[in-house]
């Protein structure tokens, strides 16, 4: 599978990676499903200690075991949960950095991690504290390179004009593309990455999705949804599956650096890995798809 540079890091990620939020509760069937990616050409794992409150770090960390020099391991941080509490308090300080880092170093069975995002952030947080903690990490040597999980523009230049982040990860696809008004022409300029999350919408830019289009999208509704996917369908004589179609789009930005659709069965797995084998869209197909979405008028993030 190809690999692309990961902003000026020295990480080379997977096209596709694997969002390990999905990967569910049954643990044999987690780790197998991390054991099929890799074997697929799947270098890129990103999960983060909320999901399932650290549980699928200890997944992620069981699957890896022995053969963590074949990934690239990126988690998140930011949202604070304790054991028998319920929800999460945020908190982007630099003494919860720094004690955090060790939980999922202990979950994840490593002893670094090689991208470390801030799982979220907004202007009135501490930001040069929370800077200066991922800063002391990479010295220290418990992380190699940091990066900002955010969907909010404001929040994102924050950082990329403030911090040495290599990467940025944000909901990118064709029914959300947001990014490419608000992000990443910046981010292009600066050498900052994208790490695409959602590229096939929940689902709905799959060839199962009708169902999922029902409930609407964002500011889409269902009828619009329906004339899209089909339209979608059609694009190219039909011969190519519409989530591939999905994923190349996202991948044909140049600041994007991966995507990372989820998968909760071997077959979905194997769907997006196939994606990488597919042509990337000639220009006439981006614009052709340009034309059927839009930019959406969904409330814009701060």
């Amino acid at each position: 599978m190809k690999r692309n540079r990961l902003g000026k890091s020295e990480l080379y990620v997977s096209e596709v990676g694997l969002g390990c939020m999905s990967l569910g509760t049954d643990k044999e069937k987690a780790v197998a499903l991390v054991h099929e990616a890799i074997d697929g050409g799947i270098n890129f794992l990103d999960t983060a200690d909320l999901y399932h409150e650290g549980l699928n770090e200890e997944f992620v960390g069981e699957a890896i075991r022995g053969r963590r020099s074949e990934v690239i391991l990126a988690t998140k941080v930011g949202n604070r949960w304790e054991p028998g509490k319920e929800g999460w308090t945020w908190d982007p300080s630099k003494a919860y950095i720094k004690a955090a880092v060790k939980d999922s170093l202990r979950r994840l069975q490593t002893d670094y991690i090689d991208l470390y995002q801030l799982h979220g952030g907004t202007l009135e947080d501490p930001i040069s504290e929370t800077i200066e903690a991922f800063e002391e990490l990479k010295q220290e040597g418990l992380i190699r390179y940091y990066g900002i999980s955010s969907i909010r523009p404001n929040v994102i230049r924050e950082y990329v004009d403030r911090s040495n982040i290599v990467s940025v990860m944000s909901q990118y696809s064709i029914l959300d593309r947001r990014p490419e008004e608000q992000v990443l022409p910046l981010m292009a300029e600066k050498g900052i990455s994208l790490i695409a999350r959602g590229p096939v919408a929940k689902g709905i830019l799959t060839p199962e999705g009708a169902g999922k289009a029902e409930k609407g999208y964002l500011d889409y509704g269902k009828e619009e949804l329906s004339v899209l996917r089909t339209a979608l369908h059609e694009l190219g004589g039909g011969s190519r599956d519409m989530a591939h179609t999905a994923i190349r789009y996202a991948l044909a930005h140049s600041a994007v650096a991966t995507v990372i659709p989820g998968a909760s069965s071997t077959r979905q797995l194997l769907h997006n890995i196939a994606a990488s084998e597919a042509a990337p869209l000639t220009p006439l197909e981006l614009e052709a798809i340009q034309s059927l979405s839009r930019n959406s008028r969904y409330e814009q993030h701060r």
